[in-house]
């Protein structure tokens, strides 16, 4: 049997192999696709180990159908890959078979899922990525993804657990007692709501005994908004988030904060600022590293001294103009414990 296949990745599971002398007529239905639902940005370290991500993601994809990646450009971490899991689970499989069957060293972006954004024309497009969302002006609406939880906990860890889905915009479907001291919750929740911190924080509040299980229910339009973090007037791609307008604010003046502790401090002052659109919503403010112009002024001339230091006023305004500021990679894991 030969075939004129340049790639494996060009051969699905399910295609159809047929007879030259004897062809089918038609192919075989095949398997339906599988979709992913939750995606992130997967960089390393080293720019230099770039071919070796590649080579490892292509030994993954011929066991994992159901993996999906694609190259990507990052002004902050250059060169990477795209990639779709069907769940938080098995992309934190993904990533650590990376690490340790292929010893590479991994940032990996906050995680998204897919989002049907309708723009004022009529064309729905799927995105899995803030920086493919289209400018605000141009959307009429965008649907998000909804999930059924089912959640069996002692009800004992009642008062902590429904809380934490009333802030994760969960709307209940059903509360019922399975045994004397044991409850099973049903939730509708935004797919976005729980795939950053939700598990950790479920787990936590029930000391461990609280279980989750889900499946996709549909989408759902919501009030959703792009979130950017500009670090001296640029914005960060890697550091952009969607999420519900009503939480923006907070988690923006969160991130904001974070950043400010994460960002050494330059020559300048480095403004960093939280916006949705065109309107800045939190602001923080690295200050420049002071230098000691006039210790060798001793006593004299106040003239001279004021001289110096409008001196080194202007020489870091000029350098604010020209300098770059290096953000570090503990920056852009910040976004998925900014909640801690």
């Amino acid at each position: 049997l030969t075939a004129s296949i340049k790639a494996v990745a060009d051969v699905q599971i399910g295609d159809t192999v047929t007879e030259t002398a004897r062809p089918t007529t038609e192919p075989f239905p095949g398997y339906q696709e599988i979709k992913p639902m939750v995606f992130a940005g997967l960089y390393p370290i080293e720019a230099d180990s770039y071919e070796d991500l590649r080579d490892a993601l292509d030994k993954l994809r011929l066991n994992d159908a159901s993996f999906f990646y694609e190259p990507e450009t990052s002004a902050a971490l250059g060169f990477g890959f795209r990639c779709g899991f069907l769940g938080l689970l098995h992309m934190e499989i993904v990533q650590e078979r990376l690490e340790r069957e292929f010893n590479l060293d991994l940032i990996t972006t906050a995680p998204n899922v897919r989002y049907q954004v309708t723009t004022t024309d009529g064309v729905m497009t799927e995105i899995d990525s803030p920086a493919k969302m289209p400018e605000a002006v141009r959307i009429a609406k965008i649907e998000e993804p909804v999930i059924r939880a089912v959640i069996l906990t002692p009800d004992e860890y009642l008062g902590g657990i429904l809380p934490l889905l009333e802030e994760k915009r969960g709307t209940q479907k059903g509360f019922e007692y399975i045994a004397s001291n044991r409850v099973m919750l049903t939730y509708e929740l935004p797919l976005n709501e729980i795939v950053l911190d939700f598990y950790d924080r479920l787990k936590s509040v029930s000391r461990g005994y609280a279980s989750l299980d889900y499946n996709l229910e549909g989408f759902r339009e919501s009030d959703l908004v792009k979130l950017d973090i500009l670090v001296a007037g640029e914005p960060v791609d890697a550091l952009s988030l969607i999420m519900h307008r009503d939480t923006a604010a907070v988690k923006g003046r969160a991130l904001a904060e974070k950043m400010k502790q994460l960002i050494p401090r330059q020559l300048f002052e480095v403004p960093i600022q939280a916006a949705i659109g065109n309107k800045v919503i939190a602001r923080e403010t690295v200050k420049a590293m002071g230098k000691n112009v006039i210790a060798k002024c001793y006593g004299g001339d106040i003239t001279r001294k004021r001289k110096l230091l409008e001196k080194q006023k202007e020489g870091k305004r000029r350098m604010k103009k020209v300098g770059r500021v290096e953000i570090p990679q503990e920056a852009f894991l910040a976004v998925l414990k900014v909640n801690e």
